[in-house]
């Protein structure tokens, strides 16, 4: 289902111009949400943080109760085969090259899906050659200029698995296209600062924070801590790699670069306590 200016679209409707500047440029920022019995999980944590990335892009601000109307709408039509609620806002109608019109002339797109969506408690991942860029304009936004993330996807699932796992430039581990990396090491949980280049994680958010809570031993690392070399130790079996994002949750990765491998026991129970937090509170 669709939202766009204020009502519900059919799948075939034209909703942007051909000028928008998320089109021609990648010019905005978007929100993915798991949906629980229509409800879309963590919501206000997704909103804050689009209104952080479309700061962080220089965008005007975007309407909140404008946004939960329209996931409402969606949803409602959806019905109870959604399980993702995908939010994307964009410069709008803007000129052909980077630069944007002045900010009385900018008529921002907002755009509202809801669609199905599989989760699997295990993942599958692999190693690319290409690295993020924790000095770029954008780093740590969640912007729509996914192009790098749609190669290396591509990458993962040309060689069998559905996760890339990237490095920064500086040669630390930093996260996959779509989510965020943890290490099992030790019997502690490690997961990349936000410094690293990584996105923050609505998911690895909650992580660290009912991790906390809960006394599970989860904490970030600093600088040189989680060298990408780490990946050598989980394929040698001394260490455990886990995957975390809105649509995956928890899930631990069985293979990586192809060699089968197993979850491990604290990763496990790091698992288990998230689904059961998340079956007590969808807007933490």
């Amino acid at each position: 289902m669709i939202w766009s200016d204020g009502r519900l679209r059919g799948a075939d409707e034209p909703l942007v111009s051909g000028i928008d500047h998320g089109l021609t440029v990648g010019d905005g920022v978007f929100e993915t949400c798991a949906v629980y019995d229509g409800t879309p999980f963590a919501l206000t944590r997704h909103l804050r943080r689009l209104r952080r990335s479309a700061a962080g892009l220089g965008l005007p601000e975007p309407d909140e109760d404008e946004i939960r109307a329209a996931a409402a709408a969606v949803l409602a039509a959806a019905g109870p085969g959604a399980g993702r609620l995908r939010i994307t806002y964009t410069g709008g109608p803007g000129p052909l090259g980077s630069y944007r019109f002045a900010p009385q002339e900018q008529r921002p797109t907002l755009i509202v899906l809801a669609g199905p969506a599989a989760r699997a408690h295990a993942s599958r991942a692999v190693r690319v050659p290409w690295v993020r860029n924790e000095r770029s304009a954008v780093a740590g936004l969640k912007t729509t200029s996914y192009a790098e993330n749609v190669v290396a996807l591509a990458r993962a699932l040309e060689l069998g698995a559905d996760e890339a796992v990237l490095a920064n430039t500086v040669g630390d581990l930093c996260e996959g296209t779509g989510s965020n990396v943890v290490v099992e090491r030790d019997g502690e949980l490690l997961t990349p600062a936000l410094s690293s280049g990584c996105l923050a994680g609505i998911t690895r958010e909650l992580l660290l924070e009912w991790s906390a809570e809960a006394g599970e031993p989860v904490r970030e690392v600093g600088p040189g801590e989680l060298p990408y070399a780490v990946l050598e130790e989980v394929l040698a079996g001394r260490a455990h790699l886990t995957l975390c994002g809105s649509i995956r949750n928890i899930s631990p990765v069985v293979a990586l670069d192809g060699v089968e491998l197993s979850a491990g026991p604290v990763s496990l129970r790091a698992q288990a306590m998230f689904q059961e937090r998340v079956a007590d509170r969808l807007d933490p």
